[in-house]
């Protein structure tokens, strides 16, 4: 089984803006696998796929960004998934508009909900994709996250969500590796 996370806020307040990537990337992905994310469950979203062979959960906690770790950790537990077997999708304001990175481990390069992950699973080595949001040293990150993309940006920053849902959907039945020879091309 495998777990495949979008981070964001829930609340219409907070939709569709750089932060909620994640979620956004999620959305994307339960097109490519005809569902929708709409099941209450550890305190997220979630809905039940098969790919193939493979079981394969889509959530997106509800807990707000900086406490995603609690409810990645109920399914975790409750499903008994291994780290290997989970990828995180969040916004990274350390990337360009449009671009995406994919890895297998590392820091949470100051990403509060990835820590929060990092935190309650006891490990850096969690698969992840970070999506573009880039950053304006002319506005407090806080304020600079909560805001939406500028309509300038809005077709790069939809690319960079359908890429990160490929990228998600392939790495369900292909090697993690291969999702980043492919995909941090780009």
């Amino acid at each position: 089984m495998k777990l495949i996370v979008g981070l964001g806020n829930p609340g219409k307040e907070y939709e569709h803006t750089r932060h909620n990537a994640g979620f956004d990337a999620i959305d994307e992905l339960a097109k490519l696998c005809h569902t929708s994310i709409d099941q209450k469950k550890f305190n997220a979203l979630i809905a039940q796929v098969r790919v193939g062979n493979e079981q394969v959960i889509l959530m997106k906690p509800l807990t707000y960004m900086n406490a995603s770790g609690e409810a990645v950790i109920q399914a975790v537990n409750f499903y008994k998934i291994e780290t290997k077997d989970i990828l995180i999708i969040h916004d990274d304001l350390d990337l360009p508009v449009g671009k995406l990175r994919i890895r297998t481990q590392g820091s949470s390069g100051g990403q509060k909900g990835m820590q929060s992950i990092m935190n309650h699973l006891h490990s850096q080595e969690i698969q992840r994709i970070r999506v573009g949001i880039d950053k304006n040293p002319l506005i407090p990150i806080v304020d600079y996250v909560l805001g939406k993309i500028p309509k300038e940006s809005k077709a790069d920053y939809q690319d960079s969500l359908i890429k990160a849902a490929e990228a998600a959907y392939m790495s369900i039945s292909h090697d993690f590796s291969e999702v980043m020879n492919r995909y941090n091309k780009s």
